[in-house]
């Protein structure tokens, strides 16, 4: 009797294990738990496609295409509360802008010509409310401004693509006009002004002069907008090769001629963009206020007012102050060899008094025509050893040449850029370092080569 009801229970017992097991999920057979997972993956992948579908296409401000937008160009002396105004924000939407922009715009600097556009949404009560702001600062650069319930201010740029070209002319005209000629931004003329500032006199290309050279672009939307570094270039100017190469040593990019010679001189070939020399440095020039021939150990560079004065080289200034003769002018000491002089100045930059130190290129003032000045120029003078001197007429040192431990990385990239300049590197003949500056001063000076036009005469 016990061992009958020993075995029912036993019995029932595997019986339960039996239904337990048909409804556990593992239990599913291989085939079922594949189709499961498909099932799920799919689903996942149509979750994925409509996130997809849904994600906005923005456009280079990172702002959805799809939002209203009206494009404005600022004009003269227009605020930007008088235009945002006029798209509906009030005065303290305006002031929360001014006050979020401190620290990494100033609303009161944008330019007149410069665009700004303004993206609005549609809310839940149908009516038109501005979310973004974008002001472009530059071709490359801008400042968005994000309208939500807190105003968040930015600044950020626009993706550059950065484009290698090649392009080569010859010189009838101008180098500007050159570069028009050949579908090349102009800004290309600075840029080979600026590395061949010693080596080429660009008031004085002639025609039949011409130039090969490899340089960057830099691209947004598929559209040029700013050219960037020159690689490697050569300039024949008056049956003269003028090479250069864009090499970076101990950190530092330089541009070096093909025996490794630095292309930069110690001083900038002028402090300032001029129009022309209205009068040159003689020992004897009729004065048009004193009206008597004495020297005039300058160079005058007629200019507007207001132009940029930049230092030549690196000192420390010595004297900044007026007097009746000079006008607001400006000493510098570059070495114990060398000084340079800046008179006639409207005004002083920022800061500039006895004891600061300048870098070359920095601005230290501004054209004037204060002392005895008949028009405004700037008369800027040179001394070697405290002796006055033409600059123009000197030999000035060069600035470091390519070091023994980079001569083999700089002969190798040198050939490279030879062949991508389609030049023979064997037919690149060695020479004597030339660091003579190439302008004649016999004849007048006109500004022909550069931009085209001429402009002579004298204060």
């Amino acid at each position: 009797m016990n061992r009958t009801i020993l075995l029912l229970t036993l019995l029932a017992l595997m019986l339960v294990s039996c239904d337990a097991w048909s409804d556990n999920p593992r239990s599913t057979s291989k085939s079922d738990r594949h189709s499961a997972t498909d099932t799920e993956s799919a689903e996942s992948e149509s979750r994925d496609m409509e996130a997809a579908e849904k994600e906005p296409v923005r456009n280079v401000f990172g702002i959805d295409e799809s939002l209203e937008t009206v494009t404005h160009t600022i004009r003269r002396n227009e605020s930007l509360s008088a235009i945002l105004r006029r798209h509906g924000l009030s005065s303290q939407d305006i002031h929360d802008m001014s006050r979020a922009s401190s620290g990494v715009f100033d609303v009161r600097r944008m330019r007149a010509g410069r665009p700004l556009h303004i993206y609005s949404r549609t809310d839940s009560t149908g009516s038109d409310k501005v979310a973004f702001v974008i002001y472009e600062d530059s071709a490359a650069d801008f400042i968005r401004f994000s309208l939500s319930d807190s105003v968040f201010v930015q600044r950020d740029t626009k993706p550059v693509e950065i484009r290698t070209r090649q392009v080569s002319g010859s010189i009838t005209s101008s180098l500007y006009q050159t570069m028009r000629d050949i579908d090349v931004n102009p800004q290309l003329t600075n840029r080979l002004a600026d590395v061949y500032a010693w080596q080429v006199d660009f008031y004085r290309i002639q025609s039949g002069d011409h130039f090969k050279v490899l340089f960057e672009e830099q691209l947004i939307g598929g559209e040029v907008a700013e050219i960037g570094r020159i690689i490697a270039a050569v300039f024949t100017h008056r049956n003269q090769d003028y090479y250069a190469f864009h090499y970076r040593q101990n950190g530092i990019d330089e541009y070096y001629d093909e025996e490794g010679n630095s292309l930069r001189r110690q001083f900038m070939a002028a402090p300032l963009d001029y129009t022309r020399i209205s009068s040159r440095f003689t020992n004897r020039r009729y004065h048009p206020v004193l009206k008597r021939s004495m020297p005039h150990h300058g160079t005058d560079y007629a200019a507007p007012v207001g132009t940029p004065i930049r230092a030549v080289g690196d000192g420390t200034i010595t004297v900044a102050r007026y007097d009746r003769n000079n006008g607001n002018y400006i000493r510098v000491r570059h070495n114990s060899v060398y000084e340079t002089g800046y008179l006639h100045m409207s005004r002083f930059a920022s800061g500039m008094q006895p004891g600061t130190q300048v870098k070359q290129g920095q601005i230290i003032g501004y054209v004037g025509q204060t002392g005895l000045a008949t028009g405004p120029h700037l008369c800027f003078r040179f001394w070697q050893h405290g002796r006055p001197v033409d600059p123009r007429n000197i030999d000035l040192p060069p600035a470091d040449p390519i070091q023994d431990e980079h001569r083999a990385p700089f002969a190798s990239r040198k050939e490279q850029l030879l062949k991508k300049l389609e030049i023979d590197p064997d037919t690149v003949l060695d020479r004597p370092a030339i660091f003579a500056i190439q302008i004649g001063y016999n004849g007048v000076l006109s500004n022909q080569g550069l931009y085209g036009g001429s402009d002579t005469g004298e204060l």
